[in-house]
């Protein structure tokens, strides 16, 4: 019965997200994910010595994942973190098997974007790749929860803020039509009555977080995953 259940789950899935997909305009090109060779084989020489738990919770993203101590954050869960600093959505879906479907983890987090929108990809682009993760996953595992962590605002990025905002209302929309799919919201919490980002939960390059920024999202992710579990 399970099963059925997770089949007749990806096929609403799979049928939400061809109907869901925006009409696209000129895209701007991914950049070369072999850049990201010498991380992923360091991920693989670290599965070859350490034993990897069977339907863990996993973090896949950019530098926002790579920094976080997931595990000091969550110390009750069983977390496999594989971050990769610098990635666009199109680098983790073109690392998906290696850092994600191999694993067959009962809930993925995700956290990127960021840096697709300061690239210059659109909104669009980037809704388009992420819901191309989406499938990938759910079709090698129905059952699973994918979590979205929203798009952060920052300091530096400030400028591109209003196209993450976009960026994140589109995922918004489409989790809110599947039960497998969540949308966490911690960019609300990181801005202040002023309507900018709060300085101090970021260091000096006015990206990256100090502590009391992943002290929000430990918060927020955690009430997340706490309802999942």
């Amino acid at each position: 019965m399970r099963r059925i259940c997770e089949d007749r789950s990806l096929v609403a899935i799979l049928v939400l997200l061809a109907v869901s997909a925006p009409a696209m305009e000129a895209q701007t090109a991914d950049p070369d994910p072999a850049r990201f060779d010498d991380n992923i084989a360091a991920f693989g020489r670290w599965d070859a010595k350490n034993s990897v738990p069977e339907g863990a919770t996993l973090f896949v993203g950019s530098s926002s994942i790579v920094y976080w101590n997931t595990a000091e954050a969550f110390p009750d869960m069983t977390l496999i973190n594989r971050g990769f600093g610098g990635s666009h959505i199109s680098d983790v879906n073109h690392f998906i098997e290696e850092t994600v479907i191999q694993y067959s983890p009962d809930v993925v987090l995700h956290y990127a974007g960021d840096n697709d929108t300061a690239a210059g990809k659109s909104s669009e682009q980037i809704f388009e790749d992420y819901q191309e993760f989406v499938k990938s996953i759910l079709t090698a595992k129905p059952g699973t929860e994918i979590l979205f962590i929203s798009i952060k605002p920052s300091l530096s990025r400030w400028a591109v803020w209003p196209q993450m905002v976009e960026t994140n209302e589109l995922v918004r929309g489409l989790t809110a039509k599947h039960g497998n799919l969540h949308y966490v919201d911690v960019a609300t919490p990181m801005i202040g009555a002023d309507g900018e980002p709060f300085p101090e939960l970021f260091v000096r390059d006015g990206l990256h977080m100090t502590p009391a920024g992943y002290d929000i999202w430990n918060r927020v992710v955690g009430d997340a995953l706490a309802r999942i579990h």
